[in-house]
């Protein structure tokens, strides 16, 4: 049929399909293109330079690719050699938000320059201020300089933004700030992988969740349905860049996919909407149960099983817990917030820490690992068996210690399987592979019953001598 694979040994394909990539894309791929096609023959795909595509399939012809443009939903045919991969973002300490700031001038504490001075242009306080209604002004030579003045709380990217466009008062529109050395600017990073959204393009909505930094609002880029996470404060933006670096590297069903990212006014991040929440867990083990394609992969299973993805990049979550599960309208459960997540290595702030949720190794010495996730996971099965019962309530923690030992009204495969996850030794602990396996089995085997008949109470307390 017209517009299929096969389709194409009648075409005159264009020059760019023999500039062929020098590897193959597997389906799911997401590529951004490198050049314009706004007249496609049938069965084409049209785009735009820097338009994002997933690869749905390689073509017989295999210069093409049978692919599915991302803004506008539609599927077709583009050559291989007007793509290239879209890139993960490294989580470099180099990326600045504000790569044109340099720092303090002994002279002001309070002040702040945006260039360095060189020897044609030195930069000096003259002994009376310059006045001006701007702001503050220095003299340096022949020039004159002006600052705007910066309320207290007001954020240095605002005015930069509004006379890179507006000339204003001021002599001249600002054309190219001074980079502060050894910074790279998250713009231009952003823009070259392919992750930098257009602001024109996104309609927000309402706020559908407030979080320790900011709002998350629901809305609509290009027509799809979003989620925004907005942090406003430049400086918890910068720090955001992390998350966003992280989530560049995932692709996976059980996983929140990240779209891409706005910079204005801080920083917009931007994902696929997952209507339904799955934070609250209080609707029991057969709620949570339906939370996959077949009542053998209920929601614990899928989380494990995006979890064992994160285990294969050697990334560790270090926030897993049921708050941050959701569960789309199509019944998949999707990891979200990856605000603490990190490759491999020490070291994290320990004031951020969930410490009902983390692990022993990481509380004590900062050493986070994927059994460090395990362990969050068990407490996270917890939840979902006690119906959401917050872990721990009102007991000390040598009462904790000698709770999660005995146990109450759990099915004893699962509370066995918990209690894998509890190891000391975090080298006995099971991977996540093993884990959605024998999740998968026991739950098939046992139905996932829950007490009261999956009626919610108030919940059993910590799990108590197991149910043989």
């Amino acid at each position: 049929p017209q517009g299929s694979p096969r389709f194409l040994h009648a075409w005159h394909p264009s020059p760019i399909s023999a500039r062929m990539p020098t590897r193959r894309w597997a389906p799911g791929t997401q590529c951004i293109t490198k050049c314009e096609h706004t007249r496609p023959k049938p069965g084409e795909l049209a785009f735009c330079k820097g338009d994002v595509v997933t690869i749905l399939e390689a073509c017989e012809n295999k210069s093409w690719y049978r692919a599915k443009h991302h803004a506008s939903g539609q599927e077709g045919l583009l050559a291989a050699g007007a793509l290239r991969e879209r890139e993960a973002l490294s989580a470099d300490p180099k990326l600045s938000l504000m790569p044109y700031v340099v720092g303090k001038r002994p002279w002001d504490a309070g002040g702040r320059v945006l260039w360095e001075p060189t020897p044609s242009l030195p930069l000096q306080r003259p002994p009376t201020p310059l006045e001006n209604p701007l702001g503050r002004g220095w003299e340096a030579g022949a020039h004159r300089m002006w600052g705007v003045t910066l309320t207290a709380g007001s954020a240095l990217p605002h005015p930069l933004q509004y006379y890179s466009k507006d000339q204003g008062a001021i002599c001249t529109k600002l054309v190219r700030p001074k980079r502060k050395q050894g910074t790279k600017s998250a713009e231009e990073e952003l823009a070259k992988a392919g992750w930098l959204l257009n602001l024109q393009h996104l309609t927000l909505g309402a706020q559908i969740g407030e979080g320790e930094f900011g709002a998350v609002l629901q809305g609509e880029y290009l027509g799809q349905k979003v989620a925004v996470k907005n942090i406003k404060c430049d400086v918890t933006a910068q720090a955001f860049l992390d998350e966003t670096a992280v989530m560049t590297k995932v692709q996976h069903k059980n996983l929140v996919r990240l779209l891409g990212v706005i910079l204005h006014q801080g920083l917009y991040i931007v994902m696929e909407h997952v209507s339904k929440v799955g934070q609250d867990p209080r609707v029991g083990v057969g709620g949570w149960q339906q939370a996959g394609p077949s009542p053998g992969a209920p929601a614990p299973v899928r989380v494990a099983e995006g979890m064992e993805y994160l285990e294969s990049k050697k990334l560790v979550h270090r926030d897993l817990a049921a708050r941050n599960i959701l569960v789309s309208e199509d019944l998949v459960a999707k990891v979200s917030d990856f605000g603490l997540a990190k490759a491999e290595r020490k070291g994290l702030d320990s004031s951020r820490l969930p410490v009902k949720w983390t692990a022993p190794e990481a509380l004590k010495h900062g050493k986070f690992s994927s059994k460090s996730d395990v362990w969050s996971f068990g407490v996270l099965l917890w939840e979902v068996f006690s119906y959401g019962r917050a872990p721990y309530p009102k007991m000390s923690l040598k009462e904790v210690s000698e709770a999660v030992e005995k146990g109450e009204g759990c099915p004893g495969s699962i509370h066995a399987l918990m209690g894998s996850c509890w190891e000391a030794e975090p080298t006995r602990r099971p991977p996540f592979r093993k884990l959605a396996e024998k999740l998968a089995r026991e739950l098939r085997s046992a139905g996932a019953s829950a007490p009261n008949g999956g009626q919610d109470t108030d919940g059993p307390a910590l799990p108590r001598s197991p149910r043989g």
